[in-house]
């Protein structure tokens, strides 16, 4: 059996998913049996899970305090400190300037709302004028209507 499971890792995952596969046509509780023992064995598992996740849950380096957070601590010092120190100059410059353009887009979304809101209130008004205009021609076009309903005295 060993000798079986070692040749099908030779040939990598792509064999083992074939394999299962064809179990699951030709005899389903078979490819039942090669899924479970994938995933008992630890088969299904990607090797860079940890990795990616762990990236992934940092929101691709651009957490709450932008670009910074991911590359601070994460390069090891060259031994030039002159460099270092440029690199970390660069850092903060460019971890302002994800700041400031956070800020600035936040102000144009603002803008924008307050103009789209403007710009509803004003037809809101305009509808309730031009629906105060109609209400008072037909009240007057129906007292002219009464008026002449009614006989001469």
């Amino acid at each position: 059996m060993n000798t079986l499971v070692e040749r099908i890792d030779h040939y990598g995952m792509g064999a083992w998913i074939a394999l299962m596969v064809v179990s699951f046509v030709v005899f389903w509780p078979l490819g039942l049996a090669i899924l479970g023992y994938m995933i008992w064995s630890g088969r299904m598992r990607c090797k860079n899970k940890g990795k990616v996740a762990a990236f992934n849950a940092g929101n691709f380096g651009m957490g709450k305090r932008g670009p910074g957070r991911w590359y601070r601590g994460g390069f090891p010092s060259s031994g030039n400190r002159a460099f270092d120190d440029y690199r970390e100059e660069t850092l903060n410059r460019l971890q302002e300037e994800h700041e400031e353009f956070q800020e600035f887009l936040e102000k144009l979304r603002h803008a924008r709302d307050k103009a789209e809101f403007d710009q509803f209130m004003a037809d809101r008004t305009r509808r309730a004028e031009a629906t105060d205009v109609e209400d008072a021609a037909a009240k007057d076009s129906k007292d002219v209507k009464d008026d002449g309903d009614k006989p001469a005295a």
